[in-house]
């Protein structure tokens, strides 16, 4: 499933063919996402794109006078620009065309993707309501972190993938910015100290943000907005290397299922 840094790697792929520019219309393909695509995305028709950003894994589309379509990739869609003329590929559910002849298409095989219209504020989204701050934004702190967790049994690592504690941070990277740290996944949340949260933050900023430069990790199927991989795969430390030497002590990494998801960790290094 693309995790933050794809979905920010795609953003800073649509969001320059789309800033300024009119919908055309939006031609809708299969509504059967994982919500139905409702009526109410064809108020973008003759609407100007006044913004693109992302909040959490959700690509918000801002037109001019309030209004704007919410997308999601869900766990294999990808968003690619192209010529609106160009023949739709399988799988490829809507475009938002544009006044100049570009389109925005979007691919997923497995539509678990989302189409939505959003009323201002984008914030009072449903999707939106109740989620935590940003992990690359001044709102996210070790302090905070820590003051969350006092008299928290659960493991550190479900902690930071909780939505309603940081957003966007998802298996792979908190495998690795718990390794950076040097915190075992199974630890509890409440057992952590202060100043090992602050170095916590600044892994997860870290990896993120590294993540980000390399377009994204490619593990299964995900492509980036111009049909390329991410590299960032080539730079993991833990994840997926079970039995592969750890990079600091040489001892075999090890996996454990945490919350239903693989943990890659190093015993010797994470405490």
């Amino acid at each position: 499933m693309p995790e933050l840094p794809e979905v920010e790697t795609t953003l800073l792929g649509i969001a320059p063919a789309l800033t300024g520019r009119s919908v055309e219309e939006i031609v809708v393909r299969n509504p059967a996402l994982r919500w139905p695509i409702p009526t109410e995305i064809h108020h973008a028709r003759g609407r100007t794109v006044a913004n693109c950003r992302r909040r959490a894994k959700y690509l918000l589309i801002e037109f001019d006078g309030g209004g704007g379509l919410l997308m999601h990739l869900g766990m294999s869609g990808s968003l690619r620009v192209c010529d609106g003329s160009d023949e739709p590929r399988k799988h490829d559910h809507y475009d938002l065309r544009l006044e100049d002849g570009s389109c925005l298409r979007f691919n997923d095989p497995r539509r678990f993707g989302a189409l939505l219209w959003w009323d201002p504020p984008a914030e009072d989204h449903e999707l939106l309501r109740g989620l935590g701050p940003e992990p690359l934004s001044e709102d996210f702190s070790g302090a905070d972190l820590w003051r969350r967790s006092r008299g928290r049994k659960v493991a550190v690592k479900n902690f930071i993938m909780n939505g309603r504690i940081v957003v966007g941070v998802g298996n792979i990277y908190a495998s690795e910015a718990l390794f950076m740290a040097g915190i075992h996944p199974s630890r509890p949340a409440g057992r952590i100290a202060r100043v090992r949260y602050d170095a916590l933050v600044l892994a997860i900023r870290d990896v993120l943000m590294r993540a980000i430069r390399h377009g994204g990790t490619t593990l299964r199927d995900y492509l980036n907005s111009d049909s390329r991989p991410g590299y960032f795969a080539r730079e993991l430390l833990v994840y997926e290397r079970e039995g592969q030497p750890c990079f600091r002590c040489r001892t075999p990494i090890r996996r454990r299922v945490i919350g239903q998801r693989s943990s890659y960790y190093c015993h010797r290094c994470q405490r």
